[in-house]
Parts: structure tokens; sequence; C-alpha cells
């Protein structure tokens, strides 16, 4: 899966997991803010990175995660990783 693969299928699950107006879907934008997200949600994102992706998820691999890109980044380099 290459890196626009990953984006457009991470763009897909926030717009419909987390109702999040795709134009708010920046690579800069601040993760957290752009899904307001808050504890159960987290769990929520987990549970999607899980079944989109097929690895497991620590839910302290989020403390590094600040921006939509370091999401991206995260999941590229842990898809990398498994291959």
């Amino acid at each position: 899966m290459n890196q626009q693969e990953i984006i457009s299928r991470i763009n897909a699950f926030m717009v419909e997991d987390f109702e999040v107006d795709e134009s708010a879907i920046a690579p800069g934008a601040n993760l957290k803010e752009t899904l307001d997200l808050d504890s159960l949600d987290y769990i929520d994102l987990v549970v999607a990175i899980e079944q989109n992706f097929g690895f497991k998820v620590k839910p302290e691999d989020f403390q590094q995660m600040h921006t939509i890109q370091d999401f991206y980044d995260y999941v590229a380099n842990r898809l990398a990783i498994a291959s």
C-alpha cells in the first residue's frame, strides 16, 4: 500500500467514523482537535486502525502524534515494518 492509498483510507474512516468534514482534514491540522477526540474516541480510533490496516496499536503511540501528518506517517511506518 502506497502513501496515497494510506491517506485515502485514513481520510475515509475519519469522515465516516468520526463525522469529520473532509475539508477539515489537512496534514498540518491538529489530530485531537480535528477529530474532537476524548478518551473513548481514542479507543474507537485504535479499533478503526486495527480493522483498516491489520496491526495492533498501543495507546501510548498516540502521545507522539500531534498532527494528521504524524498519524499518516505512523500508519505508513507500521505498515512498512509489518511487510
